[in-house]
């Protein structure tokens, strides 16, 4: 009953996060917002039509299918952040950062809606890490992957070596949020987990997280943005510091934390 409360609670809050954002667009972002709205169709469609129709035979349309499916969002995503530059923090809606971070998000999102995708590459030791490190996310070695882990941004992850996620652990490098002046803002910022953490099963982790090394957490941890996480205990107020723009070219080591 408690993992279902927090589910039903989730979803509330991805639709309250919706319709905030949405409702401050001007009507011509509207109309831009809905025609990125298409990228995870196009890829369905473009995927169903590789596996269905390309004449070649079937364990190659196979092959072919899976190569658009895993390895084709991406890559765009990495061309997309080498043209483009998403900058973290506060981000204006309309702005070019955010339209450059819903392009991002759209990309991502077939794999939101079927979570089994990934769940797949989990079950090949080593490969959903790499993965994800082809979306510029930086994973360290011998990372676990608990089923119904869920991941809303990956190009925005730093986490160390030997960590393991608990079951049903979000990680949500972007909320919805609203200044004093009634005015809307996304707030962007990478999330960061030390080495040898243990995050407990069905915690949300929230935009700027940040867990010190060697920490373990409870489960249905609930992290406010740009919180720090030491010895058990959130030391820092959450706040919405000015961070340096992310590209696709950062390969620096994860330090630890």
């Amino acid at each position: 009953m408690q993992v279902r409360s927090l589910n039903n609670s989730l979803l509330e809050h991805a639709r309250t996060e919706q319709r905030t954002l949405v409702g401050g667009l001007t009507s011509r972002h509207r109309l831009f917002v809905l025609l990125l709205n298409t990228i995870p169709l196009f890829h369905g469609a473009w995927v169903i039509a590789t596996a269905f129709f390309l004449p070649l035979a079937w364990w190659m349309r196979i092959i072919a299918a899976a190569g658009v499916l895993y390895l084709v969002p991406p890559l765009v995503i990495r061309v997309l952040l080498v043209f483009g530059r998403i900058r973290e923090g506060s981000l204006t809606l309309g702005s070019k950062d955010f339209f450059l971070w819903w392009a991002s998000f759209q990309w991502q999102m077939i794999f939101c809606r079927f979570p089994g995708l990934e769940e797949l590459l989990r079950l090949i030791p080593g490969c959903y890490s790499l993965w994800l490190r082809l979306w510029g996310a930086h994973i360290g070695r011998f990372t676990f992957w608990a089923p119904g882990t869920l991941i809303l941004d990956r190009p925005f992850l730093r986490i160390g070596n030997d960590v393991v996620l608990g079951a049903g652990v979000r990680l949500n490098a972007h909320v919805a949020d609203m200044d004093e002046k009634g005015q809307r803002h996304l707030l962007l910022a990478t999330l960061e987990i030390g080495d040898r953490c243990h995050i407990g099963g069905y915690s949300l982790l929230t935009a700027g997280t940040k867990i010190e090394k060697d920490q373990t957490t409870k489960a249905f941890l609930l992290s406010p943005p740009f919180s720090l996480w030491r010895n058990g205990k959130r030391v820092r107020e959450p706040s919405t510091p000015e961070i340096p723009a992310v590209t696709a070219t950062r390969t620096e080591e994860i330090p630890e934390l």
